[in-house]
């Protein structure tokens, strides 16, 4: 087992740099820069200038020379500027040497991405220790081991040779994640989606130093992000998480995941990034008290997100349908009263309205059942016009529009134009039909801010969550009063 190097600064202890100057680095040196364009460190150097990142760009490489345009130092020493961020993309026992210098130099912080730290045994936990005491005696902040890193896409920075250009167009959502490839591959999907798009992202990987506490302050203080995404393995400190969580959810939703909820699930954490477990009861209990979310797989994750970032949070529990599909109605309304609540009951004014343009009374309650009226009077006017009357009555908080996927997607122009200028209440969308008119059809609507779903169940789903979220900034504020 190797020994930890005795360090001059070791049992002096400087304070931690807020990991704000990290993320928002001006220069960057990546430490493994090969110039082999298949390696990560060659990858990361040309993502690094097809994202667009404007600050300084070095690499480290013993032999010198350049990649990519970008010239290699033998030692991050040598390199001619100040170094805001380090990414280390080198084997585990070179890291504490490599970190040794980046102290030296006065580097702000590293972005560890090697496996084989303490997750692996005894050691790599001896590597990790040697990170750790490393930085704190540096006040430099580390970020893993074991993790892509960064996200900015403000900035453009990024220290994952995975990233594209279409992963740092900006956005509101700001992810922190204890996987280093749930970093990167759920960004690279979120990216493809119509406006899912990323603020900040913080691979967390073993924590041997920035910790999940670390990333909830600084993405609750920042302004670009909107709603916070957790991805969890286990909790470093319970009482600071608790009461960064709770400052977390008073300004902004908090959607977690937390994994390794069973014995098996625990055990595969412990080896994936050392953590230690959780009693899931115990997390279930701590985050719903802070005001949280806490969700139990990705699809529910990004499900939950487009309601969240697209729609206003609605006032109560009354939900409206407008569907040509019974069936579906009716199983959406058993999810309704399931989630604890109300389908709403519409005004007289409101069915006089509808009743312009569905002739059958019976149709006019809700659900709003538009077929076969909207023959009458063309299916864009009919759509557009219920559920206009719907955004005027005070006795309805949301609205699920449950229909088939026209062939001409332009169709629903009208209906994004009413919500989009309305913004009073949440709307959401669930669509059947031919695939290839299904996925045009959202696609527009989606680009235009209306979330779709393949199920309207789903969408009653994330209404109840948006509802849960409403009840915590109103438990927040009664508290401010």
């Amino acid at each position: 087992m190797p020994k930890m190097k005795t360090d001059p600064l070791r049992g002096k202890e400087k304070p931690m740099r807020p990991i704000r100057d990290i993320l928002e680095a001006k220069s960057v040196v990546v430490i493994g820069a090969s110039r082999d364009q298949e390696k990560p460190g060659a990858q990361l150097l040309k993502v690094l200038k097809e994202v667009g990142y404007a600050g300084l760009v070095a690499g480290v490489n013993p032999q010198g020379g350049s990649a990519q345009g970008i010239p290699l130092y033998p030692s991050v020493r040598d390199v001619p500027f100040d170094v805001d961020l380090a990414v280390l993309l080198i084997p585990p026992r070179f890291v504490p040497d490599a970190l040794r210098d980046c102290a030296v130099k006065g580097v702000k912080g590293a972005v560890i991405s090697a496996e084989g730290f303490a997750e692996t045994g005894a050691e790599g936990a001896t590597y990790q220790e040697d990170v750790r005491a490393i930085l704190k005696s540096s006040g430099m902040r580390g970020f893993g081991p074991n993790t892509l890193g960064l996200v900015n896409t403000q900035t453009k920075l990024t220290t994952s040779y995975y990233a594209t250009p279409a992963m740092l167009s900006p956005g509101g959502i700001g992810l922190a994640a204890q996987s280093g490839i749930f970093v990167g591959a759920l960004l690279r999907y979120l990216s493809s989606l119509d406006g899912l798009h990323l603020s900040k992202g913080i691979g967390l990987g073993n924590k041997a130093d920035v910790n999940e506490s670390d990333a909830l302050a600084f993405l609750a203080d920042d302004e670009q992000t909107k709603i916070i995404g957790m991805y969890l393995e286990d909790v470093k400190d319970g009482d600071r998480f608790v009461k960064n969580l709770k400052k977390a959810t008073a300004r902004k939703p908090v959607l977690i995941i937390k994994s390794g909820r069973t014995q098996a699930g625990a055990k595969a954490s412990a080896s994936h990034t050392a953590s230690m477990a959780v009693e899931d009861t115990v997390f279930d209990a701590i985050v719903r008290q802070a005001g949280a979310i806490r969700l139990y797989a990705i699809d529910e994750f990004v499900r939950t997100l487009k309601g969240f970032l697209n729609m206003p949070i609605p006032a109560g529990d009354r939900l409206a349908y407008v569907t040509y599909s019974g069936a579906q109605a009716i199983m959406s309304i058993d999810a309704t009263i399931e989630k604890g609540l109300q389908i709403a009951k519409l005004a007289d004014v409101t069915q006089e309205k509808i009743g312009r343009v569905i002739a059958t009374p019976s149709k006019t309650n809700n659900p709003i059942d538009i077929f076969p009226d909207w023959l009458t009077h063309g299916y864009e006017k009919t759509i557009t016009d219920v559920v206009k009357a719907l955004l005027d009555d005070q006795g309805v908080d949301g609205i699920i529009f449950i229909s088939f996927a026209e062939k001409n997607p332009e169709v629903y122009a009208s209906l994004i134009d009413l919500v989009q200028s309305d913004g009073r209440k949440p709307v959401f969308v669930s669509l059947l039909g031919a695939s290839g008119d299904k996925a045009a059809c959202e696609h527009l609507l989606e680009s235009g801010g209306l979330p779709c779903y393949d199920l309207p169940e789903q969408a009653v789903h994330v209404f109840a969550r948006m509802r849960q979220y409403a009840r915590i900034r109103e438990r927040h504020s009664r508290r401010k009063d």
